[in-house]
């Protein structure tokens, strides 16, 4: 009963802690600079037309098929609105309306096609997602030039330790996930990778130094699983931060993977939040020793009160909310433990889980349509529907390769044939490993379906 009564006060006074706003407003700003230039980025890439608006099939998440893509001029002006949202996110303008915003159609194009699923694609979400609960605008916001009320030089030490807690599942779960065999002992995919990438400015000619797959293999293992415990102990964290840089610098010259290693830089940055605000006590502390007898105010604590209690009570549901969040975080990318079988061949649990680039997966899909009246079949010239990047993703991932067998069946029925049959025939490689059949050939793929049960047709490797 007393240790009972103990934690529970102990828990009780870490909520009631109150932190400075201004590392808030930092992540607010720098996270709104990021994905506004990745929004920019993407429309003068030309992607929204190539991603969204000429494919004719898309690959929704299941249980989101009705997630669909607006076409021409809609995901542009979905993609507008979310850029709006983004420079509002950054400005603190009309935060509240703009982090919602920007949420809500990230999430919404992020669930169109699976095909374009990437880790930090998720992160975003999950960031965004924090930032609508946290009282980021309270300080260098717009919204604070608009209504000086609205300013708050605190905030629940909490609000600023959830995003701690997100960036240390990110890099420790990537790290948990790096400890296999193929990895630490095998040094794959990297053996593939590296040597691969050695016309690469500076760093190139070392990529071909047989052992230095296997010092990255176990450097990033290390790397991941140790980043969230150094960054968050004072002594260690300036090293760490500087490993972080390294780190997402040399990974971002060596592969393509757009603005990730550039958020992972600035979300690190949290960690500092103690000192930031020590830094910003003291600079507001010394403002008012300096300021005139006559205007001498209460101290920082005091006059904060009640906006802080304001924040509190704005927030008095979140928490619970957040505490549910996490759990679902910690417990997501365990699920493949459900599934028998190879995860990184079958896939049944891999997305969300913050597997990074832990894989060389390479396969090519032939499809067989038959008539199953008059016998009558052909084979599918996979072009004729799908990108490049969609059929290149389809053809080693199980669950897409179900998604487009009853695209196929659908489309060739409404052309005439009478209740197709469509089988494949799939040889995928992965990291360097021999071909070997993904799904069964016999097996008629239009007749089946996704679930969250074992996709029986998917063969062992």
């Amino acid at each position: 009963m007393v240790t009972e009564i103990n934690v529970r006060s102990t828990i009780t006074a870490y909520l009631h802690q109150d932190v400075s706003t201004a590392p808030l407003a930092l992540l607010r700003v720098l996270f709104g600079c990021v994905v506004t230039i990745s929004c920019i980025r993407f429309m003068m890439l030309g992607w929204i037309d190539a991603q969204y608006v000429k494919p004719s099939i898309h690959f929704p998440y299941q249980g989101f098929e009705w997630v669909v893509s607006l076409g021409s001029p809609g995901m542009y002006v979905l993609y507008s609105v979310m850029t709006a949202g983004a420079i509002g996110i950054m400005l603190g303008a009309w935060y509240r309306a703009s982090s919602v915003m920007f949420l809500l159609c990230f999430t919404y194009i992020e669930l169109i096609d699976k095909t374009y699923y990437l880790n930090h694609y998720y992160f975003v979400t999950l960031i965004a997602l924090l930032l609508c609960c946290a009282p980021a605008h309270r300080a260098f916001s717009v919204d604070v030039w608009r209504n000086p009320e609205l300013r708050s030089e605190r905030a629940p030490r909490w609000m600023l330790d959830i995003f701690k807690l997100q960036v240390g599942i990110v890099y420790f779960y990537a790290g948990v996930a790096k400890i296999t065999s193929s990895w630490l002992i095998d040094a794959m995919p990297l053996r593939i990778w590296l040597p691969a990438q050695s016309d690469v400015a500076v760093i190139g000619p070392l990529m071909t130094l047989w052992w230095l797959p296997w010092v990255f293999a176990w450097a990033g293992m290390v790397f991941d699983i140790s980043t969230p415990f150094l960054l968050s102990w004072k002594q260690t964290r300036l090293v760490a931060y500087i490993a972080v840089v390294v780190f997402h610098v040399i990974t971002s010259m060596l592969f393509q993977i757009g603005v990730f290693p550039l958020l992972m830089i600035v979300m690190a940055l949290v960690f500092f939040s103690d000192k930031v605000a020590r830094e910003h006590d003291l600079k507001v502390a010394r403002e008012h020793a300096l300021a005139p007898a006559r205007h001498t105010v209460a101290p920082i604590r005091h006059t904060v009160a009640p906006i802080l209690h304001t924040v509190a009570r704005e927030h008095a549901l979140s928490l619970p909310a957040l505490i549910f969040f996490f759990i679902f975080q910690i417990l997501l990318p365990l699920r493949y433990m459900l599934y028998p079988g190879e995860l990184m061949w079958t896939e049944e649990g891999y997305r969300f889980s913050w597997r990074v680039m832990l894989m060389e997966k390479t396969g090519v899909a032939t499809f067989t349509v038959e008539d199953r009246t008059s016998g009558r079949k052909g084979v599918v010239d996979n072009a004729l529907f799908l990108n490049a990047l969609q059929e290149r993703q389809m053809s080693t991932q199980p669950d897409m390769i179900l998604q487009y067998a009853h695209f196929l069946h659908d489309h060739y029925a409404s052309a005439g044939m009478h209740d197709p049959l469509v089988t494949a025939e799939v040889w995928v490689t992965l990291n360097g490993a021999p071909s070997a059949l993904l799904v069964d050939p016999a097996r008629d793929l239009s007749r089946e379906e996704l679930g969250l049960h074992r996709n029986e047709w998917v063969l062992a490797r």
